[in-house]
């Protein structure tokens, strides 16, 4: 039958200690960095479902829209509803490339807890010396 152990005093009590809260911490941190990575890993799946399914059914709007308006005006103006189809969907596509690119610029960067926590206990840790 195991008996439980007295914390022991003294210098080599502190150094148990002291080890054991430095473990404590680090474990900690990586609890917080693996449900982070979690988060991440989830919200990088939804993005890209929602991201294609948008692209699915953009494209099959685009597609049948253009047949349809190319279809009415076949006779009479097909080049210049051509142009004006190709020069539509380019200004979309510019319009769409730059609304992402401040949509990536809004995220939080990744990781941004764990590094909050990181920071906090370099400040705890500078104020004790």
């Amino acid at each position: 039958m195991e008996t439980p152990t007295t914390p022991s005093s003294g210098f080599l009590g502190s150094i148990r200690a002291f080890g054991d809260d430095v473990l404590a911490s680090v474990h900690r941190r990586i609890e917080l960095l693996a449900l982070e990575v979690q988060e991440e890993k989830l919200r990088l799946i939804q993005a890209y479902v929602w991201i294609s399914a948008a692209m699915f059914t953009g494209a099959l709007a685009l597609m049948f829209g253009s047949l349809t308006l190319v279809y009415v005006f076949w006779e009479s103006a097909r080049l210049a509803v051509l142009g004006g189809l190709t020069l539509f969907y380019a200004a979309a596509m510019l319009v769409i490339v730059v609304a992402f690119r401040r949509y990536l610029r809004r995220q939080p960067k990744p990781f941004e807890a764990t590094l909050e926590e990181l920071k906090e206990d370099r400040a705890c840790i500078r104020e004790d010396i």
